[in-house]
């Protein structure tokens, strides 16, 4: 007998196991996935569900833990989907279906395209953020391209290293920033958005948290608006974007740029985050937006420490299994500098390498100042992680 150990981290070594003695192509696909290892967290159980569990876990062959009001189950995919279905789900575990139907079918099959302004996005390759500042004191590149003809010749470099999408903001949002007017951020921003549509380099998304300024920028031209602070700042925003049929991207934030550094406070990070950026979402759909047109955002480098920005990268699964595509910005950011000591100017090489960790935790759109390095990196990323 010859023992040999598959990596369990991704479903294409069982796959591959299984293509070379002989299944065919997608019946391969779903067994892998349906043996991958699999830790869910469920909370709000009723004491009657966690009994339950606890002997379904016992016939099924699943690990279970579980406290007052939730369990921790660790199982195979395959395992975990008959409580998605109310008609084969245990007595007493019906009323898990609907949730664990929708987790799962994000899991197994995750988001890959993204609506935007009359247009669809493909998302099973990395899609390229490329960020146009032009603010005086954004944290890396303030001054750079305050004017409109600096700002194009940035945005043209960008869209030759290959970026999809330029996001194109008017107002810092380093830590400690104070805001600025929507007349004034739509001075900045407006001009150079119609231009950029005239000349076609690229989709253009405007960074803002004010409905005015989405608003101006979607009438110029723009195709998404990526919202810090995950529609909290603007209750005008939501219903902006979804008359305009826009693309949205929710970040998120705790507090403002002035005050996030001091509400870094979790009991359990990437469950918070997870729970209040579909907050977010729910205000979308409230508002209109439809949903292939939402986004989600972690918020790398926005109230959180260095040590907490790094574990969330470490745990985007969390984040992806809300069920929505999900955009990581981690470029240039203070907890690169924490962990390398390389200053701010000298931090694209990291940025780069901190994207394709993001890719293979199920991120799939970057925000980046450099699209080259990024780039180049995703290549390597997505040829290890390709499936089938």
């Amino acid at each position: 007998m010859k023992v040999t150990a598959l990596a369990a981290h991704t479903p294409e070594a069982v796959r591959a196991a299984l293509a070379a003695r002989g299944w065919d192509s997608q019946p391969a696909w779903f067994t892998a996935t349906g043996v991958r290892p699999l830790v869910v967290l469920l909370d709000g159980l009723s004491e009657a569900e966690r009994e339950a569990l606890v002997h379904w876990s016992v016939r099924a062959g699943a690990d279970l833990v579980s406290g007052e009001g939730w369990a921790l189950v660790a199982t195979g995919t395959s395992r975990l989907a008959p409580l998605a279905r109310p008609d084969r789900a245990p007595e007493g575990l019906a009323p898990l279906a609907p949730d664990l139907a929708a987790f799962l079918s994000a899991y197994v099959e995750p988001n890959r395209t993204w609506r935007v302004r009359d247009e669809t996005l493909d998302l099973s390759k990395p899609l390229f953020i490329g960020i146009l500042n032009v603010t005086p004191d954004s944290f890396s590149d303030g001054g750079k391209f305050m004017t409109v003809d600096r700002a194009l010749a940035q945005a043209e470099r960008l869209a030759a290293e290959g970026a999809d999408l330029l996001d194109v903001g008017g107002e810092s949002t380093r830590p400690g920033a104070r805001p600025v007017s929507a007349e004034e951020e739509g001075e900045r921003v407006v001009p150079v958005i119609r231009e950029l549509v005239r000349r076609g380099l690229a989709r253009v998304s405007v960074d803002t948290r004010k409905a005015a300024v989405a608003r101006a920028a979607l009438d110029a031209g723009a195709a998404v608006v990526n919202d810090v602070s995950g529609l909290a700042h603007d209750s005008a925003l939501a219903g902006t974007v979804a008359a305009a049929g826009a693309g949205i991207i929710l970040m998120h934030m705790r507090g403002t740029p002035e005050t996030m550094d001091g509400l870094a406070v979790y009991r359990h990070l990437a469950a918070e985050v997870a729970g209040e950026l579909a907050t977010s979402a729910s205000r979308a759909l409230t508002a209109g937006i439809d949903r292939e047109r939402i986004m989600l955002d972690p918020g790398l480098g926005f109230a959180k420490t260095a040590e907490q920005n790094f574990r969330l990268l470490d745990e985007l699964a969390t984040i992806t299994g809300v069920g929505y595509p999900v955009a990581v910005g981690p470029s240039r950011k203070r907890f690169l500098g924490a962990a390398t000591g390389r200053p701010v100017e000298d931090r694209d090489r990291v940025t780069a390498l901190a994207c394709a960790l993001a890719w293979e935790r199920g991120a799939r759109a970057f925000r980046v100042h450099d699209v080259a390095l990024a780039r180049e990196a995703l290549m390597v990323a997505t040829a290890t992680t390709n499936p089938r």
